[in-house]
């Protein structure tokens, strides 16, 4: 096979390459979406660019790179309390590889619960009843019987605080934020009716629920949401993996558990 026919071989919308003439193994030029990565977007464009280049066919508008890049703000860094974050800890705290914390806060952080498949579930929601109060209604009482080949039974609403009583404030700041940036219908609809919404779901909004309408807004399918939110919100895993190894075990923090003595032997 020529380099030519193996060059023809890798069927890709997103990504083209042109060897180098004297090493067929280094590309001479690369090209995502017919953009010429290194020779014209190479210090003019910003990383959401590239990042939201990769999931589509055109260039992001002024609005939607900001949105993204607003949205990867708020993403990433979720903190320690998270369980994505701790399981990246546990691993950084432990000596593991690089790899292994970061594998770790994906397989933590890929659930259901402030999780990649909630934002999916959630991104679901938004693609079957849209600004549709009534439609919302229909698609909560449903909700709990989503399932997958792997994946459980949703326990709350997905994008909602099962723990909430209220909407925590930097939902509510992200919200206002997002909403101001998009140009798209969703956010701003969202923030006009989170109090209609969270009565009808029974819970607080969570920021996976606000990450998904924002995600929808910028025309992400909830397979693509869901790999996106998985990505954006390693930064604060690798981190707190790093720091955590600075600090070692017994300053890991949530480690003290205080039990109450059994009353019938009291």
């Amino acid at each position: 096979m020529s380099d030519q026919e193996a060059t023809n071989a890798i069927r890709s919308r997103i990504w083209h390459e042109e060897p180098e003439p004297d090493n067929p193994f280094a590309a001479k030029a690369a090209y995502c979406r017919g953009y010429d990565v290194f020779g014209e977007m190479l210090g003019q464009a910003r990383w959401v660019d590239m990042l939201y280049l990769l999931f589509h066919d055109e260039a992001p508008s002024t609005w939607q790179a900001d949105l993204l890049e607003t949205l990867a703000v708020a993403l990433a860094n979720p903190g320690p309390r998270d369980p994505s974050v701790h399981a990246a800890m546990c691993g950084g705290v432990c000596g593991s590889t690089a790899a292994s914390s970061l594998m770790a806060a994906l397989a933590v952080g890929a659930g259901q619960l402030s999780g990649g498949r909630e934002v999916f579930l959630a991104m679901g929601g938004w693609v079957a009843c849209g600004i549709d109060l009534d439609s919302w209604r229909t698609w909560f009482a449903k909700s709990h019987t989503f399932s997958g080949d792997v994946w459980p039974k949703p326990d709350h609403p997905p994008g909602f605080d099962p723990h909430g009583v209220s909407t925590a404030t930097p939902v509510r700041q992200t919200l206002s934020c997002l909403a101001r940036l998009s140009s798209g219908t969703h956010l701003a609809w969202l923030e006009n009716n989170l109090s209609a919404l969270e009565a009808v779901a029974g819970y607080p909004l969570a920021l996976s629920g606000v990450a998904a309408a924002a995600l929808i807004d910028l025309a992400f399918t909830p397979e693509q949401g869901e790999m996106l939110h998985l990505l954006l919100r390693l930064p604060g895993a690798a981190a707190h993996a790093l720091e955590q190894q600075l600090l070692g075990y017994k300053k890991f923090p949530f480690g003290t558990v205080e039990l109450e003595p059994d009353k019938e032997q009291a």
